[in-house]
């Protein structure tokens, strides 16, 4: 059952046949609580060291004040001594510095670099989104297949990952690992959106072939990011209201990239009569299980994409990688909606409505130290203060929502929909 237009995308309850919120509204922090062998992750350069501090106060703010878990910075090149006195000065959380190895971070030795470095120069002309940036491609290849293998990162059993500029709209009173944990879940998204045609033309060919190779059946997941051709080819001619139909891109999207690329089409006989539907997990925000990153299963699976040279021939990210693989190894009930967790990077935000009757309790002030003016640290903690009015079948935790765009679930390229199929439909109530 499609979403009907108009209908705001934060009210309707999902299937709990896998996947459930894990709290409805706010709790009493436990903070003494137990806690899970976790770690917030966050890739960084020197020079993003102010939208780094954005994603920190709004993270401590909302969530690690009361559970203090651990972060690690890691960086291709050396944190400069203001990066890491600026950041200690944030959180009261222990945290390290670290630098990824080159084993990790460029070409591998079995790359033709020229070649390489040619398709990424193509990329650039044809005015793919990011296409162009040699540094981008090293970032998504080792957010695909190295993060987890970095000596910081070894000791930990779960990670939350945490990009520059973001903020979060929500108070998060319990421990997302914890919750994951007791619940068996591997893998937790907050937004699933539409990804570039232009960016990924052969990336379902490759994990296609790795699934049929290995033998594998779906477990249920797969279904949300594979179509059957026919739908794609009586596309254009159905009407907007038949539960077929598959809106194009949002704006914000189209609009960040000059041009389309005009890449081949891939072959479908390639992929089994299936073809990708461009959906994917959001990946700058996931919380999720290391050793499944670890696994031979997604090693071999990253193996496989990495030798294709897609990362570097085509623009491929780590989250249709973390995605499709999730899609061939894992089932709907591995993977948790973050639905409670108001989340935005960049112009695209999810935001839900607040949990109604006696589920928003008080909130602690939160005064940090950060800010010198006494004045403007009270008019922000204030601001939060304020959060939005309850909403029937609301989930939130004294949420504040940004108002100057519309929600990702209630836009064309959300991936919502897909997502409710795989975990059971939409409750009838």
């Amino acid at each position: 059952m499609l979403m009907p237009a108009g209908a705001p995308p934060t009210i309707r309850k999902i299937s709990e046949r896998h996947d459930k919120v894990f709290v409805t509204g706010c709790l009493e922090p436990q903070i003494n609580g137990p806690r899970a062998n976790a770690v917030l992750v966050v890739l960084a350069r020197n020079q993003e060291l102010e939208g780094v501090v954005q994603s920190i106060k709004s993270l401590e703010r909302h969530f690690n004040r009361w559970f203090h878990y651990p972060y690690v910075f890691l960086n291709d090149g050396d944190f400069d001594a203001n990066f890491r006195d600026t950041i200690m000065n944030y959180t009261s959380a222990s945290v390290e510095f670290g630098k990824i190895d080159p084993s990790m971070w460029g070409y591998p030795d079995w790359v033709n670099v020229d070649v390489a470095r040619e398709g990424i120069r193509k990329q650039g002309d044809k005015v793919i989104m990011y296409g162009g940036m040699e540094s981008y491609h090293h970032m998504c290849r080792f957010y695909s297949g190295f993060f987890y293998k970095h000596e910081l990162l070894l000791k930990y059993d779960w990670y939350w990952r945490i990009e520059p500029e973001i903020k979060y709209f929500c108070d998060i009173t319990y421990d997302p690992f914890v919750h994951m944990e007791r619940a068996n879940k591997t893998y937790g998204f907050t937004i699933a959106v539409k990804e570039l045609k232009e960016t990924v033309p052969n990336i379902f060919r490759y994990a296609s072939a790795y699934k049929r190779n290995n033998n594998l059946t779906s477990q249920g997941l797969w279904e949300m990011f594979a179509e059957p051709i026919e739908d794609e080819e009586n596309q254009k001619s159905l009407p907007i209201d038949d539960p077929k139909y598959k809106p194009p891109l949002p704006d914000e999207i189209l609009n960040t990239q000059a041009g389309h690329s005009g890449l081949p089409d891939v072959d479908p006989e390639a992929m089994e009569g299936e073809i990708y539907n461009m959906c994917h997990f959001w990946s700058n925000f996931e919380i999720a299980r290391l050793d499944w990153f670890r696994s031979k299963e997604y090693n071999d699976f990253f193996n496989v994409m990495d030798r294709s040279g897609g990362f570097w021939m085509e623009r491929w990210g780590d989250a249709p990688i973390h995605s499709l693989a999730a899609g061939a190894l894992l089932g709907p009930k591995d993977i948790h909606y973050f639905r409670d967790i108001g989340y935005r990077h960049t112009t695209i935000q999810h935001c839900p409505a607040n949990a109604p009757g006696n589920r928003q309790l008080p909130r602690p002030p939160y005064l940090e130290t950060t800010t010198a003016d006494e004045k403007k640290r009270k008019e922000e903690d204030d601001y939060w203060e304020q959060w939005d009015s309850v909403k029937g079948n609301g989930v939130g935790c004294r949420c504040r929502c940004d108002t100057d765009i519309v929600d990702v679930e209630g836009k064309q390229g959300s991936c919502l929909a897909e997502w409710v199929a795989v975990a059971g439909g939409w409750a009838s109530a």
